[in-house]
């Protein structure tokens, strides 16, 4: 998979993607959740430049959290 190329997904959208550089440090879960999360920081962060932003980002699911959490450890099961 293109991380590059999904993390410059809301910027595409827009048509922003020669604007902005991005810059960003990541820790912890793999290489998916991290470009997941970058993705939708950008998404963020362009909604805050601009509200009109939100509608074609939100179009595409660029706003979108993934819900998703490990589940808790349940007593008498292995780990």
């Amino acid at each position: 998979p293109s991380y590059v190329a999904q993390i410059q997904g809301p910027m595409e959208v827009l048509g922003l993607s020669t604007k902005y550089d991005v810059l960003v440090r990541t820790n912890g879960g793999g290489l998916t959740g991290q470009a997941e999360a970058i993705k939708l920081g950008v998404a963020r962060a362009l909604c805050q430049f601009n509200i009109a932003h939100r509608t074609p980002l939100k179009v595409e699911g660029f706003l979108t959290r993934d819900a998703r959490i490990k589940e808790r450890k349940k007593y008498g099961l292995k780990k």
